[in-house]
């Protein structure tokens, strides 16, 4: 594929993006960005029992171009061709770069593998927390929270 190409793909992903909405239910909500560029992205994830299987993900958005089609073009390969989570966990950020056309967004790594690397640590999110809860780590810890006044996560950051 060449270059025009390439850009031309890049564009119609950026202006038609696909699987762009909030996914909920989900097992994970990761929020990622590149601050360099002031590209935002969260990726919603959700994984079958099993822990290995991807059966949804979405993602939203602002920033480039690059991305944001990134973040479309890599959505789309996962939905189209049934990934599981160790084909993303394998899956190298040059070949990202290569995926979306390494000549296109060589000067750009970090926009060209925003959506990757937000994906990993939702992945990594996910079997951490999987890991807690197997382990009884997480019963009842809202409720023991709740019972002494403990307020965790973003609430605990709000006024009352």
């Amino acid at each position: 594929m060449d270059r025009q190409e390439q850009i031309e793909i890049l564009l119609d992903h950026y202006e038609n993006p696909r699987h762009r909405h909030a996914l909920d239910p989900n097992d994970v909500a990761m929020p990622g960005g590149n601050p360099g560029c002031g590209d935002v992205i969260t990726i919603y994830l959700t994984v079958d029992e099993s822990g290995q299987k991807i059966t949804d993900v979405s993602f939203e958005g602002e920033g480039c171009t690059i991305s944001q089609a990134g973040a479309s073009i890599l959505l789309e390969m996962i939905h189209d061709e049934g990934w599981s989570v160790d084909d993303v966990v394998g899956l190298d950020y040059n070949v990202m770069m290569d995926i979306l056309g390494t000549d296109v967004v060589k000067t750009r790594p970090k926009c060209a593998t925003l959506a990757l690397g937000t994906l990993k640590a939702a992945i990594k999110k996910f079997q951490r927390d999987r890991m807690k809860q197997e382990a009884g780590l997480l019963d009842d810890l809202e409720e023991v929270n709740q019972e002494y006044g403990i307020v965790t996560g973003e609430q605990a950051t709000k006024p009352e």
